[in-house]
């Protein structure tokens, strides 16, 4: 069974915060409901539309393989089920930087992830953060609940 690092429901607070920069990327906030994260992300829209008040489940995942075997890098293209089968948009990307601010019980964890020039920011609770490691491959996966 393959072991997730990180999931939990989100619901879209804003599109766009800082106005549209690109036609076919909208950048979306979100915040989660189990463990009270804040979330930016930038999502191709012509393939995935998302609205304001719409909920998703999010997940990050170091592999697609249901055994949890660790990803070889490449795609071979199959019959073979993966965690992709249960979701309806996939991005993989790099974490690129991992960071804290405040003090004492307010202290909030950054971890930055960008696919392919898609970013996003994860900010929350300090202890998800450390699972994560600086220059992970992740896999980000979304589906509409």
């Amino acid at each position: 069974m393959v072991e997730t690092l990180f999931e939990d429901i989100f619901t879209v607070t804003q599109k766009d915060p800082d106005g549209k920069k690109f036609d076919r990327v909208n950048r979306i906030e979100a915040r989660s409901e189990q463990f009270d994260m804040f979330m930016l992300l930038d999502i191709n829209t012509e393939i995935y539309p998302m609205c304001v008040k719409e909920k998703f489940m999010m997940v990050l995942a170091s592999t697609l393989n249901l055994d949890g075997t660790p990803d070889t890098g490449y795609f071979i293209q199959g019959n073979k089920k993966s965690l992709a089968d249960k979701f309806e948009y996939v991005m993989h990307g790099k974490l690129y930087r991992i960071s804290e601010e405040g003090s004492g019980k307010h202290v909030k964890a950054d971890i930055f992830v960008s696919f392919g020039g898609l970013l996003m920011q994860l900010r929350g609770d300090p202890s998800i953060a450390a699972k994560f490691e600086l220059d992970q491959r992740l896999f980000l996966l979304i589906r509409k609940v």
